[in-house]
């Protein structure tokens, strides 16, 4: 079934009915921490991403999933998605007392915690691969190939231990292999269809440069801020004419609240080096007509901007002045001219 869907992809991505859509994998994961304080303390955080937009999150206290996005339910019907809810309802549930049951056998030392990341990964139009990571205290603990728990090296007979256990379930294992081998491949192909419109949405970047807190005499720490973009991916660059400046340093590249991304680009150079750099921004949204901003238009913008300030203060220092003069001046003339008024009077 999976593979007689794959065709729908020539129409939901960008260039057409051929292989080259897929430059990248497309992947779906759910991704799952539970926190361990005691016997009776438990937490657990979960969320499902379609590659890096977040399409859904786990509710622990009422144990359902929550559909973030007007299309987070593909073209699921309501009977397996409330299925899907139930396993993963049980699964939470299972889990918690078998680590409570196992516990000692298992040297498993409280507080502790449990991090696992599932999916599956869209290739090509006839590829796609599973697969299930299992973490313990930050540390790759166990995964799922070929149908069997493996356990990782770096945990040695505490993981060798765990995967025993576990491989002793063989309808647990068809459970997992069918949900990253079949249920993964088609959700992420419904998705896809169904977000359409938001996933394909392109918004331009916007950019400004300043200045950052001085590194030392005579440097300066360049900032070039890119706001406002969607999709993620984006090359930002500090450019001497057509030459990429190796000490450009890159920030992370940070949400929004309406979805769209951020992100800071640095450089520390000496203040005479400054005056030849550029900021260049390539995305997607932008064609083939990059971003380009000057370091010394900014710096000329700065210091014309400071003149204005000064000006504008001065301008205010002579209003008060000349209202407070004015003001002294009419009082006395009204003075003079009520004295007048009463001698004459």
């Amino acid at each position: 079934m999976l593979f007689l869907q794959l065709p729908l992809l020539s129409v939901l991505l960008p260039g057409g009915n051929n292989e080259d859509v897929f430059k990248e994998p497309i992947s779906y994961h759910v991704m799952q921490i539970t926190s361990y304080y005691n016997h009776s303390w438990v937490k657990t955080v979960g969320s499902g991403w379609l590659d890096e937009v977040q399409t859904h999150n786990w509710e622990s206290n009422s144990g359902t999933i929550v559909y973030l996005r007007p299309w987070s339910k593909g073209n699921f019907s309501d009977k397996e998605l409330l299925e899907l809810e139930l396993l993963f309802r049980m699964y939470f549930i299972g889990l918690t007392r078998e680590v409570h049951n196992y516990d000692s056998q298992l040297q498993l030392e409280y507080p502790l915690e449990i991090q696992v990341a599932g999916g599956c990964e869209l290739h090509s139009w006839k590829e796609s691969t599973g697969f299930l990571w299992g973490a313990y205290q930050g540390l790759d603990f166990l995964s799922f190939h070929n149908n069997s728990w493996i356990p990782s090296p770096e945990c040695g007979s505490k993981a060798e231990n765990v995967c025993a256990l576990l491989n002793q379930y063989q309808g647990i294992k068809e459970i997992v292999h069918g949900l990253i081998s079949d249920t993964c491949p088609r959700l992420t192909l419904s998705l896809l269809e169904a977000g359409k419109a938001d996933l394909q949405r392109k918004v331009k970047p916007e950019a400004r440069l300043s200045s950052g807190t001085t590194p030392g005499p005579g440097r300066v720490l360049l900032i070039c801020h890119v706001f406002g973009f969607y999709p993620k991916p984006v090359w930002v660059m500090w450019m001497r004419g057509n030459q990429e400046q190796p000490g450009t340093q890159r920030g992370g590249v940070l949400p929004n609240a309406d979805g769209t991304w951020y992100l800071r680009v640095f450089l520390n150079v000496t203040t005479m080096e400054a005056s030849d750099l550029s900021c260049r921004v390539r995305h997607s949204s932008l064609g083939d007509k990059d971003i380009i901003l000057y370091w010394e238009h900014h710096s000329s913008l700065g210091v014309i901007f400071l003149a204005v300030i000064v000006l504008l203060v001065l301008l205010t220092g002579f209003m008060l002045w000349f209202r407070t003069r004015w003001g002294e001046n009419a009082t006395k003339i009204y003075k003079k001219n009520m004295l007048e008024t009463r001698v004459n009077f």
